[in-house]
């Protein structure tokens, strides 16, 4: 057996339908009284919602978190935290990027509930953006104390981005199979988090309603979290940041539309990788089969598709020379943009 390093990370997981109906009690077992919701414009009814059923036990909402944790954001909900000696946060990637931003200024326990598969929830990561750049520190004060996972509040979640959340949340687990801190422990848990989102996702764009799809998709989403909380990324999560801090483009969408490519990119410097996530989707080609995934789910296949503007494309290269991640392929400029030119066209991966 080679040697390896596991870190595991002390959340306490509660997973299954109706979980919601345990928040006060999590809030209570916290030692806390007055819990503060934060969410996106969007999922200010679910906030809402929260403090009529948590009663005297909330202090307050701020429903104006945003894609990439903008630190003009996280400044304004500080303002309004008063007194909150918890945080409450419910949605996706958005939601709880702030409410780890308010944690790292605060360490203030979180609970998470999650009503997408960003993953994010099983991490200490935090990605915040401030003047276009967009940069990522590990920190145990940013790790949810507890998450609730009920899948009833993802029945609602459209189509569209249930599937871009899923790809995202397949990319922790792809990444974390070629690692730097790759192990045992881990492997098993991606591979099988790639199986379950590469399962549901179908079943969910083919039957909405589908609650054990829904609740695979929690499951796999959970697992492609606990991976990327427990190793570092590669280049993947680089370009993804580039992307999204710099150019503002949507976060799972991009994610979606690199995967493939950055794979291939790897793919010949991490054959047992490849082989692992080829075993999960059922393919051989693992690059090839989830730009497959991405097409028969509806997924955007393109940069251009998102507004990623071709003259920028030098820019990203840019920054991913500056600061780059831990990679199992070397760096190549004349290889890197070689990837983006097809992941902007949406072209298949090449190798």
């Amino acid at each position: 057996m080679t040697p390896f390093v596991y870190q595991s990370h002390p959340s306490r997981v509660l997973f299954g339908p109706g979980r919601l109906d345990s928040l006060a009690d999590e809030i209570v077992r916290l030692g806390a009284r007055r819990a503060f919701v934060v969410a996106t414009p969007e999922q200010a009814p679910d906030a809402d919602r929260i403090v009529r059923q948590i009663g005297d036990l909330a202090c307050g909402a701020f429903c104006g978190a945003r894609m990439h944790t903008p630190v003009d954001v996280t400044e304004a909900a500080m303002a309004a935290l008063a007194d909150a000696d918890c945080l409450i946060a419910i949605g996706g990637g958005s939601t709880i990027g702030l409410a780890k931003a308010i944690a790292l200024r605060t360490n203030l326990p979180q609970i998470a509930i999650p009503t997408t598969y960003a993953g994010s929830e099983a991490t200490a990561i935090i990605g915040q953006t401030e003047n276009g750049i967009k940069t990522t520190q590990t920190s145990p004060r940013v790790l949810p104390e507890v998450i609730l996972y009920d899948v009833n509040l993802t029945m609602g979640l459209p189509v569209a981005i249930s599937v871009v959340s899923g790809m995202n949340a397949i990319a922790h687990a792809v990444e974390g199979l070629y690692s730097e801190q790759a192990n045992p422990i881990i492997s098993l848990i991606a591979q099988e988090g790639i199986r379950a989102l590469a399962s549901a996702l179908p079943r969910i764009s083919a039957a909405p309603t589908d609650v054990p799809a829904r609740s695979d998709a929690q499951y796999g989403a959970w697992l492609c979290g606990t991976t990327l909380g427990a190793v570092g990324m590669a280049l993947h999560h680089k370009l993804c940041h580039a992307l999204g801090g710099t150019f503002d483009l949507p976060h799972a969408q991009t994610h979606a539309v690199i995967l493939p490519h950055a794979l291939a990119y790897n793919a010949p410097y991490a054959a047992d990788a490849v082989a692992r996530i080829g075993t999960a989707l059922g393919r051989p080609d693992a690059a090839m089969a989830l730009y497959d995934l991405n097409r028969s789910l509806g997924a955007p296949t393109s940069l251009r598709e998102l507004g990623m503007p071709h003259g920028g494309l030098d820019r990203v290269i840019e920054l991913t020379f500056a600061k780059p991640y831990w990679n199992p392929a070397p760096l190549d400029k004349v290889r890197l943009r070689m990837l983006l030119e097809r992941a902007w066209d949406g072209l298949p991966p090449a190798s």
